[in-house]
C-alpha cells in the first residue's frame, strides 16, 4: 500500500473515497478515528492509501477530477 493523499479535510477524504470506489480501486483511510484521541481538533491528518499496482491509475483519476494539487509528491 502506498499513500497518495494526506489531509485534514473530511469532505475531501469522502470525495476521494467515492471516486476510488467508483473506479473499483481498493483503498484504505488511515487515522480517520484519531479524532477521538485528538479531541476533534483536526491536528492529525487522514491518509489515503492504495495498492502499489493501483497508484498510477488512482493518481490519474484524481488528477482528472481536478485534485492533482492534493496528491502527495511521488516518492513521499
Amino acid at each position: 500500500m502506498r499513500e497518495i493523499l494526506r489531509t485534514n479535510d473530511m469532505v475531501l477524504v469522502s470525495a476521494v473515497g467515492a471516486l476510488l470506489d467508483g473506479a473499483n480501486i481498493h483503498h484504505l483511510v488511515l487515522d480517520q478515528n484519531m479524532s477521538v484521541l485528538e479531541g476533534s481538533l483536526g491536528v492529525i491528518p487522514r491518509r489515503i492509501l492504495v495498492h502499489e499496482d493501483d497508484v498510477r491509475q488512482a493518481r490519474a483519476l484524481l488528477a482528472d477530477a481536478g485534485l492533482a494539487h492534493e496528491l502527495r509528491a511521488e516518492g513521499e
